[in-house]
C-alpha cells in the first residue's frame, strides 16, 4: 500500500464501482507511515483531526474532483481519529465507517452461511449499536451475486458511492458500520448486480420498521427496551392453547373492524385498537384474536397476503412498540394473539425480493417453480439453506419479539403441491416423478420443530386444503408437526348446505354428516373466514335463504351447529352479528346494526355460544378425539334433523346437540339417551332473546324409559323452527 491510488480505483471509488471500498478507503499503514483516505462528495474540506485531542494532525487533499480526499502521514503509527468536514459555511467533526473493524463474527457468518442461525435477525439488518464509544447503526445484507452493495439513505443524499459495503465471500453478506446515525433513519440498499446493473433500491428483508405506503423505505429501529407486563399470561399460556383447551378465535382485518368516519374514515391506530377492539372481543368470549397479516405490505388491497417486510408490523397503524403495547393488552385480559403469516409467496415489487440482488436469490429461477401465475408473486426456494433460515428465523422472531402466541400458515397447499393452480406443462415433477414439493415440506417440518421446541406454548395451524396427510400430526411419526389444521371440507361443505333451501336439504343431508368420517384424522380448526365473505360470494347473512326471519334464524342454526361440532371455532369479525352486506377493506364493519333487534340476538348468540363452549367441557375437551362424540340419528334426511352427543371425561358431562334445518317446528321428536332424569335445556337458539319465537321445551325435558337409536331410554323433545337445542342431564333434578 502507498500513498497514491491507481487511477482505476479512483474511478471505481467516485463512480460507486468499488466491489471492496474498504482496501482503499479508511486509514492504512503504509511502507513509511499512514495513509487516511475518504470520500466526502459535500465536503469543500477535509481534515484529519486526532480524537483525543480534537485537534487537526492535517488537512486531507483533495485527489477527485468529486470528494476524494487523501491524507499521508510520514512516520506515524495508527491512531484513534474523526473527519472534519467543512460544509455550507460550517463544520462537522465525524467518524469514518472505514475505520472500523468487521462487526459479524467468524461463527456468525458460518452459522448463516449453513442455514442455522435461527437469530439471524440480531445480526442482519440495521442495529443501532454503539462502537469503540461511538454512536451508529451497524448493517448487513444478504446478497452474495452482488458486484457491490452501498447503503444509502437521507443520512446521505441517498448516494450509493458513499457508503459502500464490506463483503465476506464466504458467505456473501454485506456489511458496514456507520456512525453518526440512529433511530428514524430512511435506509435502503444500492445493488449493482454482477453484470454491473444497478438494480432498483431494495428494503432491507430485516428491516424492523418500514415506510408507510406509498413509500418504500426501511426505518433504522432499535427492538430493544419494550417493558413487557405479560408473565401471568406466558404461566398460563400453554394450557389455553392445547388440544383438550376452548379455542374460539376472532378474526380480524386490523384497517376495517372500525373506523373513525368523523376524522376522514382513518383506521384505527394499535393503541386505539387495544382500547376498543380487545375489550369487545373479551366482552363476546373469544379466546384468541388472529389478525389477518401485518407484516408489512405496499398494497391496501392485498390485505397484508402480499408482504414485502417479514420482519415489520405495519406502520398503518403505528410504531413497532404501538404494537407490542396491542399485543400486551391482550395479554393482560387473557386473550391470546395469532398471526396470518405469509411464506407461500411473495410479491414482485421492485424494492422487495425478487431478483435482490440481480439473480433468483429468494425465488426459484425457473417461474415453474418460482411464480404463481394467478396471484403474480413470486415464491421461496425452501430447499436454499439461507432462505429457509431468513422464514424460519421469521417465525422464531414474532414468538420471541412480540410475544405471537400462534403462526397460521397461510396458504400451505400452494407450497406442498408443484403443480398448484398450474396446466399440464407448467410445473417440474420432482425427483421420483410426482407433484410433491419436498423442499416445502422439509421446510414445515423443520417449521414446526423449532416453533414448539424454542417456545413451548406457542402453536401452529396451517389453511391446508386437501387431503395432504398427518399435517397436524408429530414429525417423528412422518407428520408436517402443525397443532391444527383449517376444516376446508367441513366450511365448504356446511355453507354449501346451508345456502339451499329448506324443502331442498333433504337431499343433501351427506353433506352435514361427511365431516363426521375424517373430523378427527387432524387437529381441526372450523373457519367460517374472511374468504367466505368476499369476491361477490356476500356476507354470511346474505347466503342463507328465505325471507328476513328465515335468514336469521339460519344464521342462528348455523352458528350453533358450528359451535357444537368437533373441532376449534374460528369467526370472521362481522359474522357475530350477522353483517348485511360483503366485507370491503375500505370500510368499517356496518356497526350500526348491531342496535337492531334481529342483529343483536345474533351478538348475544354468539357471547353465549363462546360461553357455553368453554363453560361446558364435552364442547371442547375431545374437540380432537373421536371418543369426544357420537351420533343419536345421523339419518334422519326426510325431515333435515340431525342429533349427537358430545362427550367429555365423565358420563354425566355429556351433551345432546339436536338440529332442525327446516322451518317446521317438530313436537314429540324422540331422541335417545343413555341415563334416564331430568334434561337441562342449556341453549335454544329460537330464544327471544336472540331473535326467536320461543318454541322450545320450557328448559327441561325427562327421560321416559321407551329405548331408542340403540340407547335404554328416550327424550320426546319440542324442536324449533331452523333451531338448535342442546341438552345436559341434570342429576340434582
Amino acid at each position: 500500500m502507498t500513498g497514491s491510488v491507481p487511477a482505476k480505483e479512483i474511478r471505481a471509488i467516485v463512480s460507486g464501482n468499488q466491489a471492496d471500498p474498504f482496501a482503499w478507503l479508511g486509514m492504512h499503514v503504509t511502507g513509511g507511515g499512514l495513509v487516511v483516505r475518504a470520500f466526502l462528495p459535500c465536503a469543500s474540506k477535509v481534515q484529519l483531526i486526532d480524537a483525543t485531542s480534537a485537534k487537526p494532525v492535517a488537512d486531507m487533499v483533495r485527489i477527485h474532483d468529486d470528494g476524494l480526499f487523501e491524507a499521508s502521514l510520514a512516520d506515524a503509527a495508527p491512531f484513534d481519529y474523526r473527519l472534519r468536514r467543512f460544509a455550507g459555511g460550517g463544520h462537522q467533526d465525524i467518524a469514518d465507517p472505514y475505520a472500523f473493524a468487521p462487526v459479524l463474527g467468524e461463527i456468525d457468518r458460518y452459522l448463516l452461511s449453513e442455514g442455522t442461525h435461527y437469530r439471524s435477525y440480531e445480526k442482519l439488518g440495521a442495529h443501532v449499536a454503539a462502537i469503540g464509544g461511538v454512536d451508529g447503526v451497524a448493517f448487513a445484507l444478504w446478497a452474495p451475486n452482488a458486484r457491490r452493495v452501498s447503503v444509502v439513505g437521507d443520512f446521505n443524499g441517498w448516494d450509493g458511492r458513499c457508503h459502500a459495503m464490506r463483503l465476506h465471500p464466504g458467505c456473501g453478506i454485506w456489511e458496514i458500520f456507520i456512525p453518526g446515525i440512529g433511530e428514524g433513519a430512511l435506509y435502503k440498499f444500492e445493488i449493482k448486480g454482477a453484470d454491473g446493473a444497478l438494480l432498483p433500491l431494495k428494503a432491507d428483508p430485516y428491516a424492523f420498521y418500514m415506510e408507510q405506503s406509498p413509500g418504500t423505505a426501511s426505518i433504522v429501529h432499535d427492538i430493544n427496551g419494550f417493558d413487557w407486563s405479560d408473565k401471568d399470561w406466558f404461566d398460563e399460556r400453554a394450557a389455553k392453547n392445547r388440544r383438550d383447551a376452548p379455542i374460539s378465535i376472532y378474526e380480524v382485518h386490523l384497517g376495517s373492524w372500525r373506523r373513525k368516519p368523523e376524522d376522514a374514515n382513518r383506521v384505527l391506530n394499535y393503541r386505539e385498537l387495544a382500547d376498543s377492539l380487545i375489550p369487545y372481543v373479551k366482552s363476546m368470549g373469544f379466546s384468541h384474536i388472529e389478525l389477518l397479516p401485518v407484516t408489512e405490505f405496499p398494497f391496501d388491497g392485498s390485505w397484508g397476503y402480499q408482504p414485502i417486510g417479514l420482519f415489520a408490523p405495519t406502520s398503518r397503524y403505528g410504531a413497532p412498540d404501538d404494537f407490542r403495547h396491542f399485543v400486551d393488552r391482550c395479554h393482560a385480559q387473557g386473550i391470546g394473539i395469532i398471526l396470518d403469516w405469509v411464506v407461500g409467496h411473495f410479491p414482485e415489487d421492485p424494492h422487495g425480493l425478487g431478483l435482490f440482488d440481480g439473480t433468483h436469490l429468494f425465488e426459484h429461477a425457473d417461474p415453474r417453480m418460482g411464480r404463481h401465475a394467478d396471484w403474480g408473486t413470486l415464491i421461496y426456494n425452501f430447499s436454499r439453506a439461507e432462505v429457509a433460515n431468513y422464514l424460519l428465523a421469521n417465525a422464531l422472531f414474532w414468538l420471541e419479539q412480540y410475544h405471537i402466541d400462534g403462526l397460521r400458515v397461510d396458504a400451505v397447499a400452494s407450497m406442498l403441491y408443484l403443480d398448484y393452480s398450474r396446466k399440464e406443462g407448467e410445473w417440474l415433477p420432482n425427483e421420483r416423478g410426482g407433484n410433491e414439493n419436498f423442499g416445502a415440506a422439509a421446510f414445515l417440518r423443520r417449521l414446526n420443530e423449532l416453533v414448539y421446541s424454542h417456545h413451548p406454548g406457542a402453536f401452529t395451524v396451517a389453511e391446508e386444503s386437501t387431503s395432504w396427510p398427518k399435517v397436524s400430526q408429530p414429525t417423528d411419526t412422518g407428520g408436517l408437526g402443525f397443532g391444527y389444521k383449517w376444516n376446508m371440507g367441513w366450511m365448504n361443505d356446511s355453507l354449501d348446505y346451508i345456502s339451499h333451501e329448506p324443502v331442498h336439504r333433504k337431499y343433501h343431508h351427506n353433506e352435514l354428516t361427511f365431516s363426521l368420517i375424517y373430523a378427527f384424522s387432524e387437529n381441526f380448526v372450523l373457519p367460517v373466514s374472511h374468504d367466505e365473505v368476499v369476491h361477490g360470494k356476500g356476507s354470511l347473512l346474505a347466503r342463507m335463504p328465505g325471507d328476513e326471519w328465515q335468514q336469521f334464524a339460519n344464521m342462528r342454526l348455523y352458528l350453533a351447529y358450528m359451535f357444537t361440532h368437533p373441532g376449534k371455532k374460528l369467526l370472521f369479525m362481522g359474522c357475530e352479528f350477522a353483517q348485511g352486506s360483503e366485507w370491503d377493506y375500505r370500510t368499517s364493519l356496518d356497526w350500526h346494526l348491531a342496535d337492531l333487534p334481529q342483529h343483536q340476538g345474533i351478538q348475544i348468540l354468539v357471547r353465549d355460544l363462546n360461553r357455553l363452549y368453554r363453560d361446558i367441557p364435552a364442547l371442547h375437551l375431545k374437540d380432537c378425539e373421536g371418543e369426544g362424540f357420537s351420533w343419536i340419528e345421523a339419518n334422519d334426511s326426510e325431515q333435515s334433523v340431525l342429533s349427537y352427543t358430545r362427550h367429555g371425561e365423565r358420563r354425566e358431562d355429556a351433551v345432546i346437540v339436536v338440529c332442525n334445518f327446516t322451518p317446521v317446528p317438530r313436537e314429540n321428536y324422540q331422541i335417545g339417551v343413555a341415563s334416564q332424569g331430568a334434561y337441562e335445556e342449556l341453549l335454544n337458539t329460537d330464544s327471544h332473546f336472540y331473535g326467536g319465537s320461543d318454541k322450545g321445551n320450557l328448559g327441561a325435558v325427562r327421560a321416559g324409559l321407551e329405548p331408542a337409536h340403540g340407547l335404554p331410554f328416550s327424550l320426546r323433545v319440542t324442536l324449533p323452527p331452523l333451531g338448535v337445542v342442546v341438552f345436559r342431564r341434570n342429576p340434582e333434578a
